[in-house]
């Protein structure tokens, strides 16, 4: 007899999406509309959905701290652009930003053993619930990768639960770490999986593997919120990561997100980038000119 996860993968014809298939696709759409959305006003809205991260092995509170200023100073240094739409950092590094930030965005902490996801449960309940009280806002954390290729769904459903209802009044955004899944099917199934334990993010990657977030991962995670949307009238938001360091890279997540989501998705309360360059890059390319602020 099917598993109730089995079931639900059925109802979401999961296995009979094909690689070849997510490819084509996703080239269509880029080659038909990127064109279209490379201009300044997309840049901008992009800069304004970034989650500006450093998540080193090396941070200190100075960088952060830093880090933190710059964000509190950016009006002031470029009055007629947005904002980025959070700051993420390791757990220990949140207080650290919440003391310093002044401005009104998010506080988004890594947590529940990021980036393996190799720990106890306790250990990751833990971890989020000292994250939310410490001033975190949202909250991204890495699926249970081996339990879910071994397709011990009920395992990574229960965790994601757990952590979800430890989070409060922060946002749940689940990584799927997208290259380790391999395959569409995979990455599909995992996104359903995401968003029926009460994710209000799904996320591509961590940014550690070496195949992060690629144009066809986004197609297939796009894909998955517009059904499960349709059939559940609940919006889940997307956020591409890991190795998107260009306005080009950006653009194209973008042009997917434009054309699989629509209108309603192109803001930072429903899309992000896990950037840590990329800010840089989007000013330059407004700008015109090499700017190297962040």
């Amino acid at each position: 007899m099917a598993t109730r996860f089995e079931q639900l993968f059925n109802v979401y014809d999961c296995d009979a999406l094909t690689d070849e298939f997510v490819k084509k696709e996703t080239e269509k759409i880029i080659s038909e509309h990127y064109t279209e959305n490379d201009r300044v006003e997309v840049y901008k809205q992009c800069l304004n959905c970034i989650d500006l991260t450093s998540l080193k092995e090396t941070d200190t509170e100075g960088e952060i701290r830093e880090m933190v200023e710059k964000v509190n100073k950016f009006e002031e240094n470029f009055p007629d652009l947005p904002n980025v739409g959070a700051i993420c950092v390791y757990p220990s590094l949140v207080p650290t930003v919440k003391d310093i930030l002044t401005e009104p965005i998010g506080i988004a902490s890594v947590a529940a053993g990021f980036p393996s996801s190799q720990t106890f449960i306790e250990v990751k309940v833990a971890e989020t619930a000292l994250c939310v009280k410490e001033g975190a806002t949202e909250i991204d954390v890495v699926i249970s990768i081996g339990k879910f290729l071994e397709g011990k769904y009920e395992e990574v459903y229960d965790e994601l639960t757990e952590i979800k209802a430890t989070c409060r009044d922060a946002h749940l955004k689940v990584i799927l770490e997208t290259g380790d899944l391999k395959t569409a099917s995979n990455i599909k199934k995992a996104s359903i999986l995401a968003m029926v334990a009460g994710a209000d993010f799904i996320k591509t990657s961590t940014g550690k593997t070496p195949v992060a977030a690629t144009p066809e991962a986004t197609f297939i995670m796009c894909s998955a919120i517009k059904e499960w949307n349709e059939k559940n009238n609940a919006k889940v938001g997307f956020k591409p990561a890991g190795g998107i360091s260009t306005t080009e890279d950006a653009v194209k997540h973008y042009t997917l997100v434009k054309e699989i989501l629509g209108e309603n998705w192109l803001n930072n309360q429903l899309f992000r980038f896990g950037a840590s360059r990329l800010a840089n890059k989007l000013l330059s390319s407004i700008r015109k000119e090499d700017v190297k602020y962040f």
